[in-house]
């Protein structure tokens, strides 16, 4: 990478150079042309001094064009009015120009090229006395031409070579944008996920609590099962949560969603396991745990998506209709939690009230139906308040181009919906 410092001294260095190549072609040349051309002033030091300053004149041009290219002018114009033979004083005009017409407005550049041929060549010099030669008058012309060709060349590709960096800095943009997109989609996915699993075990440990509390006198052995549940829910809610971060830490986009969620989840973690972690750190760090095996929930083993909840008391009936095959993982997933999201109302709203879902396979689809009857106990005040699961359920069907109908059933209960599709495109599969 080149230094701030590089970067600037390389054009003063190639500036210093260009004058003294300049300043050496202009003596030197000037002088030899001056000796062979009749009727000419004799070069004196003025003379030497007007060839000079056009090449210190292009010591500016390129933070000052203009002026640059009006010294130039000038000193050709008094160098010819002069007398002085017609020679390489040229070059640093030339030079001048073109640097001119690049960098500025070629509107008020390219009319000096007919203004200088009239006032250096025709017909000024022959009216105050000092004629130039027909040939090197027509030829002007010619090079004069080839001149503002290229000046429009280089300005043409100039252009090209902006619009070439401004349209790989917009690229640029536009895919930091996306990786910011996808980040923020990542960890709205991660937010997701980790709150189904906290919902829906602390909704049961709420539950059963609410019924240890009631029976604590009265039934203290079934207040006993109830802890008991409690204890199971909120063990396989942590180990799910640790396995959520795991497979997190060990996938492509470890370091955005362990910055994002990990901290927080740290935060929350008991003391007596925060003290555990702390014991065993020393100079070495531990070995990771192995990957898990199965990190997310699936609708391919229902005893085991449904064991937590049945432990909390819920009698749930399962069905499936159609030969079962492998859905994607973010389908599977989203059949999971809608599940699970499902059999919590029901815990929670409808206590003592059996369950039934029924898992119907089509061939571009998955159609989830979870039911419920009449509430056979009471419910209890802590459950009683509202939430946001049928909404979390539908914005998951819909996000994955499918739908969810939930609502009360005619003979009553409650029952949901949802149809999800078998395949999905790649977006949502990376997802």
């Amino acid at each position: 990478m080149t230094a701030p410092g590089e970067s600037k001294r390389g054009p003063v260095v190639q500036d210093w150079v260009l004058t003294l190549v300049v300043a050496a072609i202009q003596l030197v040349g000037g002088r030899n042309a001056n000796l062979r051309q009749t009727g000419v002033h004799a070069l004196d030091a003025f003379g030497y001094v007007l060839l000079l300053i056009g090449p210190v004149a292009l010591l500016l041009r390129r933070s000052y064009p203009r002026p640059a290219l009006l010294v130039t002018i000038v000193s050709c114009a008094v160098y010819l009015l002069r007398g002085y033979g017609y020679g390489p004083i040229f070059v640093s005009l030339v030079i001048a120009f073109i640097s001119a017409a690049i960098v500025g407005s070629r509107w008020w550049t390219y009319p000096l090229a007919p203004i200088g041929y009239l006032a250096l060549l025709w017909p000024l010099p022959a009216l105050v006395g000092h004629p130039a030669d027909p040939w090197l008058a027509f030829g002007m012309i010619a090079w004069l031409g080839v001149l503002v060709a290229i000046a429009e060349g280089i300005r043409q590709r100039q252009a090209v070579l902006v619009a070439r960096r401004q349209r790989a800095e917009a690229a640029r943009r536009d895919e930091e944008a996306q990786r910011e997109r996808r980040a923020s989609e990542e960890r709205l996915a991660i937010a997701r996920e980790l709150h189904d699993v906290l919902a829906h075990s602390l909704s049961l440990i709420n539950v059963q609590s609410s019924v240890a509390l009631e029976l604590f006198a009265k039934k203290p052995e079934q207040a006993e099962s109830a802890l008991a549940a409690i204890k199971t829910a909120s063990k396989d809610a942590l180990a799910e949560v640790h396995t959520l971060l795991h497979s997190i830490r060990s996938g492509s986009t470890a370091e955005v969603r362990d910055t994002e969620v990990e901290p927080e989840f740290a935060r929350a973690r008991p003391d007596s396991e925060r003290d555990h972690d702390n014991s065993d750190a020393g100079s070495v760090e531990a070995p990771p745990p192995p990957a898990p095996r199965s990190p997310a929930p699936s609708i391919e083993d229902l005893d085991a998506l449904l064991q937590r909840t049945r432990a909390a008391g819920l009698t749930v009936d399962t069905r499936v209709i159609g030969t079962t095959h492998k859905l994607p993982s973010v389908v599977d997933v989203a059949a999971a939690r809608i599940i699970q999201e499902s059999l919590t109302n029901v815990v929670r709203h409808a206590p003592g009230a059996p369950a039934a879902v029924t898992i119907r396979y089509a061939a571009d689809s998955v159609e989830i139906t979870i039911d419920n009857a009449r509430a056979t106990g009471t419910q209890s005040k802590s459950a009683a308040g509202g939430g946001n699961g049928i909404l979390g359920m539908r914005e998951r069907a819909h996000a994955l181009g499918g739908q969810l109908i939930a609502g009360p059933r005619p003979s009553g209960g409650f029952r949901v919906v949802a149809r999800l599709p078998s395949k999905v495109g790649a977006q949502e599969e990376a997802r």
